[in-house]
């Protein structure tokens, strides 16, 4: 099973509103719990199973391909702004590394498949791209924090 694989049953997961998934494949053994509407955080566990005598294989550190945030119409009936969330768990990070600027502040005007912010998941940094224009109001998480799926992370003025 590659990590594509892996990605793809933690993304179905958790859209279908299962509670717990096991799954146990020769050398790897994944266990994915998620949460009934934000009781405790979900949880993604990966662990290869040892071979005899045989190393144990790492997976690499690689990036994958974009993942398009999610969006949401405004949360309050009054509220313009609209909800950018997290399609993902994972970390989320405002900078591609430590020693670059950030992706966004507030203020920044972002258009339709600009990177907002990468989401660290199962050591593969996801680029979240927006799926609309508009204007950065405020951003909702604070740097290297732990993020959940459909976690709000961005209001953005869309006039």
């Amino acid at each position: 099973m590659d990590l594509k694989e892996i990605q793809n049953l933690i993304k179905f997961v958790a859209n279908s509103g299962v509670a717990e998934v096991k799954l146990e494949m020769d050398d790897i053994k994944i266990t994915i719990r998620t949460t009934i509407e934000g009781t405790a955080s979900e949880t993604t566990y990966v662990q290869q199973m040892p071979a005899h005598n045989q190393l144990q294989q790492t997976m690499p550190v690689q990036n994958a391909a974009p993942v398009a945030a999610a969006v949401e119409a405004p949360v309050v009936e009054e509220n313009k702004y609209i909800t950018i969330k997290s399609p993902i768990i994972g970390t989320f990070y405002r900078k591609p590394s430590p020693d670059k600027p950030m992706f966004v502040e507030v203020g920044t005007t972002i258009g339709k498949g600009d990177v907002l912010c990468v989401i660290e998941a199962m050591k593969l940094f996801n680029e979240i791209e927006s799926e609309v224009s508009g204007k950065i109001v405020k951003i909702l998480v604070d740097d290297m924090s732990p993020v959940e799926f459909d976690q709000p992370l961005f209001l953005v003025d869309p006039s």
